[in-house]
């Protein structure tokens, strides 16, 4: 859970300058994780999609910064309103939060231990990445702009409250007091829901499942998982909101889950279809990070180790679950991300350790069935809610401006159908020295 100092008013004071140093260091880290989630889903289009598929992540940098810094910092931290939202004129503009910089100043706002502006930074990143997130369901069909429309409206009615029920004092946090310490619901289980319900409303690709949409680049996808991993100690550890003990502990916890789950996947591959495969290697590592982030503060080594190998192996079979109902989740964000989410969200209530820094105990310690009760609840809402405010959003804007690029545009391809542009030269490619001489 985000240290409880948090939800107190900002305070005039000193900041601590390590603590400073590591929340920035790891708001860069998260920032990072987006153009890396851009190149693990880029890579697994077709080469006709891939701009598209990034420009989805890229340009969800640009929509919730924006909004975030208006009021969406301010309804995910802003003083409790019915356990609902926060009050979302209160930090309007983050007025009030960048003061203390006059030639009378003897310190600036502070969040416990380092600069309010620090922590809205940060927790910037993570409102960015969610919802990048969601654009894996819907690759190679949905209309951009459709896009840039759904994830303004999506952050500010889903995420911006979620974030205040799960951190900023809300009901979640204050009532059910499940442990979420850096994203399983508001995060993972939030943006698995929202692709769900915005896969079902777009529909199918044409020629799904028959037609095999094979991944167009594997290195980026490689590249993507490397850079995700090595952002997400930022992402994890981080969310200590301090440079501590708290912070090393969920960064082994993180890497170990992590370790687990790739080999789980792999394994799985092996036994199914007789040979691991690097996409899968790369899919295990996000199950694992995955299931981690709500956990990693809450179990010891050995519950991250169980965490993961369940994650590796469970998202390696529900990600064929989308052929079984129907819906075509393209990048698989149900299957690992929801899936993931609510897997690394529940199992705390088994094997939470009281050694670890939450000091919860799961029903393997001894601590009976109240802590996986809660942590069942607040999945449930938070999965609940999404899916159908998302549900909801798709279809006024299918209704109104539409969701779907045309037939021919998806024949042609999103890059160029959509943004004039194309990944790779072809022609350029194809010619030859002799004749690039002719020509010049």
């Amino acid at each position: 859970m985000v240290n409880p100092v948090i939800l107190a008013a900002p305070e005039i004071g000193v900041p601590d300058t390590g603590d400073t140093a590591w929340l920035l260091t790891s708001a860069a880290l998260v920032l990072l994780m987006t153009p890396g989630l851009a190149f693990f889903y880029g890579g697994m289009v077709r080469s006709k999609n891939v701009l598209n598929m990034i420009m989805m992540s890229i340009s969800a940098m640009g929509v919730v910064a924006v909004l975030w810094v208006l009021y969406g910092y301010s309804v995910a931290f802003g003083t409790d309103k019915g356990s609902l939202i926060g009050d979302p004129t209160e930090f309007f503009g983050l007025r009030t939060l960048l003061a203390g910089f006059g030639e009378e100043s003897v310190g600036v706002p502070l969040v416990g231990t380092i600069p309010a502006t620090v922590f809205v930074a940060f927790q910037a990143m993570f409102a960015i990445i969610t919802v990048a997130l969601i654009s894996g369901a819907v690759a190679d069909r949905l209309k951009f702009g459709s896009w840039l429309v759904f994830a303004g409206i999506w952050a500010t009615l889903v995420y911006f409250p979620v974030a205040h029920w799960v951190w900023g004092g809300g009901w979640i946090m204050s009532k059910v007091e499940a442990i979420d310490f850096a994203g399983g619901t508001a995060v993972h289980i939030n943006s698995g829901a929202a692709a769900l319900a915005l896969a079902i409303v777009v529909g199918k690709r044409a020629g799904w499942p028959k037609t095999p949409f094979r991944p167009h680049n594997l290195p980026f996808v490689m590249l993507g998982a490397a850079l995700l991993w090595f952002g997400w100690f930022g992402f994890n550890a981080g969310s200590a909101v301090a440079a501590d003990g708290v912070a090393g502990f969920t960064f082994v916890t993180t890497l170990v889950a992590t370790a687990a789950a790739m080999l789980a996947w792999l394994l799985v591959e092996k036994i199914r279809d007789g040979k691991p495969t690097s996409l899968g290697a790369a899919s295990g590592i996000v199950a694992g990070l995955v299931a981690i982030t709500p956990s990693c503060s809450s179990v010891n080594v050995l519950g991250a180790l169980i965490i993961g190998v369940i994650a590796g192996a469970v998202c390696a079979l529900a990600v064929g679950l989308k052929f079984k109902f129907g819906y075509d989740d393209s990048l698989d964000v149900v299957g690992i991300h929801l899936v993931g989410g609510v897997l690394g969200t529940v199992l705390i209530g088994l094997v939470a350790a009281p050694e670890a820094p939450a000091g919860a105990e799961g029903l393997f310690y001894g601590g009976g069935l109240e802590l996986l009760g809660r942590q069942a609840l607040g999945a449930v809402a938070v999965l609940a809610y999404s899916f159908v405010v998302a549900l909801a959003i798709a279809y006024v804007i299918k209704l109104t401006i539409g969701l779907r690029a045309s037939e021919e545009e998806e024949s042609v391809g999103m890059d160029e159908s959509e943004h004039a542009e194309t990944a790779y030269d072809f022609a350029a490619v194809g010619g030859t020295a002799r004749s690039a001489v002719k020509e010049a």
